[in-house]
């Protein structure tokens, strides 16, 4: 995300939630009035929002504090004006059993967790998880972990506890590095490129010193020569 853009955080911070429970969303941006949108198959969804979801100051906030499977729908903060954060696809379900995945892209090198969260039991039970409808995963507890994610990683996520049921899908996007971008809130920087951007520039300071320090060295040895 953009420095400085319209951001959106959710409350739980997760894609999926079950239905009954409360789901908050909040905006904020740094360049004035802002307010969440709502798109659910092409429709705005506004009518339903308290007032408190279209504020005149820099920050926004929505609370449903009781959802329904009719409160799916892709959300996103808008700026006065145009600007809009990253949008989630929110499911909300009527099943027993919910992924619990990244609200927003994950960038590569990261590690990611999914986890399988059941609404009867918060037993750590054993559970499987799918990709784009394959199974790639037997997990004898709750949670499977992607080590150093790539582009190949991204696809529809869905989990399953036997006995309990499956979850629905969720899409796990994966972007690269890009100059400008800042990671979300609820992403973890990738250590190795902290460290490639905080060590290089001070290599590159000693590297100019040194040729600074060698043409000097030339310098003064030419003079020398011609004094001779």
């Amino acid at each position: 995300m953009v420095k400085g853009a319209a951001t959106l955080r959710v409350t739980p911070n997760r894609l999926q939630h079950f239905q009954y429970e409360p789901l908050s969303f909040d905006c904020e941006s740094p360049d004035g009035p802002i307010e969440l949108r709502g798109v659910r198959t092409s429709e705005e969804l506004l009518e339903h929002f308290s007032p408190a979801c279209n504020s005149k100051t820099t920050s926004s906030s929505c609370t449903i504090s009781q959802t329904y499977v009719t409160d799916s729908a892709e959300y996103w903060c808008e700026v006065k004006g145009g600007q809009r954060s990253n949008s989630v696809n929110i499911t909300i379900t009527d099943g027993s059993v919910i992924l619990q995945s990244p609200v927003f892209p994950v960038f590569e090198g990261n590690n990611v967790t999914l986890r399988c969260i059941s609404k009867t039991t918060h037993i750590n039970q054993s559970a499987n998880f799918y990709k784009d409808d394959g199974l790639i995963d037997r997990s004898p507890s709750d949670n499977m972990e992607i080590k150093s994610v790539s582009r190949s990683d991204e696809g529809r996520y869905k989990c399953s506890i036997s006995g309990v049921g499956t979850s629905p899908e969720s899409w796990l996007h994966v972007r690269s590095y890009s100059s400008g971008e800042t990671l979300s809130d609820d992403s973890s920087y990738n250590p190795v490129l902290i460290l490639l951007w905080t060590v290089l520039p001070i290599l590159l300071i000693i590297l100019m010193l040194l040729v600074v320090g060698f043409l000097n060295t030339r310098k003064h040895q030419g003079n020398s020569v011609f004094s001779v």
